[in-house]
Parts: C-alpha cells; structure tokens; sequence
C-alpha cells in the first residue's frame, strides 16, 4: 500500500498493491495501521456509505460541522470518478485550493481526508459506484454545502465527462466567501490540534 499526501494538507491518496492469478486479485482496501503511521492520523469508522451515480453527476460540495466534523475513506467500487478535496479551513496555509484524484475500479485507489475539508466527487461514468467509510454517523443538521460551481474555487471538470448534473441543493449552496462572511466554515488550529488528540 503506497500513501502520497495530496496537495491539500491533511487529505492523502492510498494505492493499494494487488496480487493477481488466474482466479482474479487480491489488495487490501484499508488497513488502520498502516494508514495511521503514514498520516499520523486515527480513523475510527463509524458508518459506511454507498452511492450510485450516472455519468455527468456531481455530488458536494459537502462538510460536517467541526468539531468532530467527519474524516472519510472513499473509494470507487464501479466505475470511475473524480474525488475532489477542498480545503475551506480558515487559517489553513493551503485555505481556497483543491486536489482531485480519479478513483477507479481498475487502480482500486482510494482517498482519506481529514475532518474539515470539502469533499465533491463527478462521476466519470454510468453506475460510478463510490463507497465512502466515515467517522461519524450522519446527522442532517450539522451536515453543510458549498457550491461545486463557485468561480473562486475553480474545480476543473474533464469535457468527456459532458455537462455537469446537480442536484437543486447543490445548485442552491453558497459561495465560500458567502460561508467564509457568515463564519460558518472550519477553523484550521481547532482542527490540528484535534487530528492529534488521540494519538499517543
């Protein structure tokens, strides 16, 4: 398993190493240990998601309430996509920028981001299947958007994946600097200093 931080702090992408015969393959999709001596992080899983999307969808971009906010741990199950992960932390060095990886069923690459940052997915096509484990269970009134079509952030979709379909609360989510005005998005020291918490 090979684990590179992504260009956004605190979020990293992990390719797993497969082991192929005429049966078909093996990899490990997670492993805790592993993940937690590369990032320095502890991932508690609390609930395991999964959704189906058509090409052309855009799903985000969404973040929970901090603390404790919801770290998640995506992968594509089917099909292919791009998983985007923004940094709407304030003080953040790295606050506005973003970092995408294309998830697919072939690389079986996978996505862990911290608590606190955005995250948006596209699918790349029909039936993407993604799965996502988080580390905290859903709860409607903490959970927040931002719209995946703001200019200031700039998240750049591939032509092939066709217009981009949204649903109406997507379309409808503020701006970052209208989240950033009513100062409803995650403070960076708060978080760093939760990241480390629980890790002795």
């Amino acid at each position: 398993m090979q684990i590179r931080e992504l260009a956004v702090a605190d979020a990293w992408e992990i390719t797993p190493v497969a082991w192929r015969d005429d049966r078909g393959l093996f990899l490990e999709s997670f492993r805790h240990d592993t993940l937690e001596a590369a990032t320095g992080r502890r991932f508690v899983l609390r609930q395991g998601n999964t959704s189906v999307s058509r090409k052309g969808v855009v799903r985000g971009i969404h973040f929970a309430d901090t603390p404790p906010g919801q770290a998640k741990y995506v992968s594509v199950a089917h099909g292919a996509g791009i998983d985007f992960v923004i940094d709407i932390r304030v003080g953040s060095p790295t606050f506005g920028t973003w970092d995408s990886v294309v998830l697919d069923s072939e690389s079986r690459r996978s996505v862990f981001l911290s608590e606190g940052l955005g995250h948006a997915f596209a699918a790349l096509t029909d039936d993407a299947t993604l799965t996502y484990l988080v580390s905290s269970t859903y709860n409607p009134a903490a959970e927040h958007d931002l719209n995946v079509l703001d200019p200031q952030i700039g998240l750049v979709f591939p032509k092939e994946m066709g217009d981009a379909v949204l649903s109406d609360k997507d379309l409808a989510a503020p701006t970052l600097a209208e989240l950033l005005a009513a100062g409803a998005l995650p403070d960076f020291a708060e978080l760093k200093a939760y990241y480390t918490k629980d890790i002795a």
